[in-house]
């Protein structure tokens, strides 16, 4: 079998599906999507010419498949991504046992594989997050991507091509529509969460007194971070944000700023004693490994999608 196609675990995710329509349409390539649909949305992949599959991440077939050398590159989006979940077992077994088994499966056939790590391996240790540092998550979560991290530098060696982690920051932007949607949850970006209640003429809360910062990445920064990934000739792992901290309350007024509205925010108290309370990318690893940087400021980000969202559009984006 050929190397032209792409695997993507996770494809009808938010990042995954973005991913797998840029791949498709602007690359050329082949894209097979694997997906449990668990928290994955089939309408994301509607307009994506690719083949898509209903199975686990580590299921045999896919393994197998890797191993055989079907696949250019693998990219590992799927996980449990709802940080709220304390089921410890479950999500080390998720996230973390199926990650071992695809690095094993795609070190037989000597395949790419870049995979979705994340912030929440730095809890809330000093910012800047830089790469080796403060790697104290606060949530079983957090500690089941720095559990990949680990597993990934140990087959760096011996591994004949890259192995590349991405920690994402807070990613928002087009096709995250779903993560509203599931179950009666909602893990979308406060983004799209205020766009709705504002949409909806309720009040915009924040958690007192929306002065936590955090680094905020736009989805169209976040696929050039794995296209990037897709010919770097080294392994490692890559902070994925804008490289500047920005306070909650300022998306608040960008989004008045965008929406033409003025609102004043609801404060009320933190219930989660996990969260992170100041993120910022350290991006020096990033642009080493990489040779890449973010494009998209916080205002540019939240504009751009506003004018999406405004139009009607649900889906992900060909990232151009």
């Amino acid at each position: 079998m050929t190397k032209k196609h792409i695997l993507i675990t996770g494809g009808a995710g938010f990042i995954g599906s973005n991913l797998a329509a840029t791949l498709s349409k602007k690359h050329g390539r082949e894209v097979v999507v694997v997906d449990d649909f668990s928290s994955g949305d089939w309408r994301n992949l509607i307009h994506v010419d690719c083949e898509v599959r209903a199975a686990d991440s580590d299921d045999a077939n896919v393994l197998q498949e890797i191993a055989d050398g079907r696949y250019e590159a693998v990219y590992h989006e799927a996980a449990i991504t709802d940080t709220t979940i304390m089921d410890q077992r479950l999500m080390v077994e998720v996230n973390t046992n199926a990650f071992a088994k695809i690095l094993e499966a795609a070190h037989q056939s000597g395949t790419r594989v870049i995979y979705a790590s994340s912030a929440g391996t730095y809890g809330n240790s000093p910012a800047p997050n830089t790469i080796g540092v403060g790697e104290e998550p606060e949530n079983i979560y957090g500690f089941s991507k720095l559990l990949m991290d680990r597993i990934a530098a140990r087959w760096y060696g011996k591994h004949s091509a890259p192995i590349i982690g991405l920690r994402y920051f807070n990613v928002y932007g087009c096709g995250e529509h779903h993560k509203n949607e599931k179950d009666g949850t909602k893990t979308a970006s406060m983004m799209l969460q205020w766009y709705e209640k504002a949409k909806a003429g309720e009040a915009l809360r924040l958690f007192k007194y929306g002065e936590q910062m955090r680094d905020f990445v736009y989805i169209q920064d976040v696929v050039g971070a794995n296209i990037a990934a897709l010919t770097s000739t080294q392994s490692g792992v890559c902070n994925v944000g804008s490289g500047k901290a920005r306070p909650y309350n300022d998306i608040v007024a960008c989004l008045g700023k965008s929406l033409e509205q003025h609102f004043t925010p609801e404060y009320f108290d933190n219930p989660f004693p996990f969260f992170q309370n100041h993120t910022e990318a350290d991006l020096s690893e990033t642009s080493r490994i990489l040779n890449w940087q973010p494009s998209w400021s916080l205002e540019q980000g939240i504009t751009d999608y506003m004018s999406h969202l405004e139009a009607g559009h649900r889906g992900p984006q060909v990232i151009v």
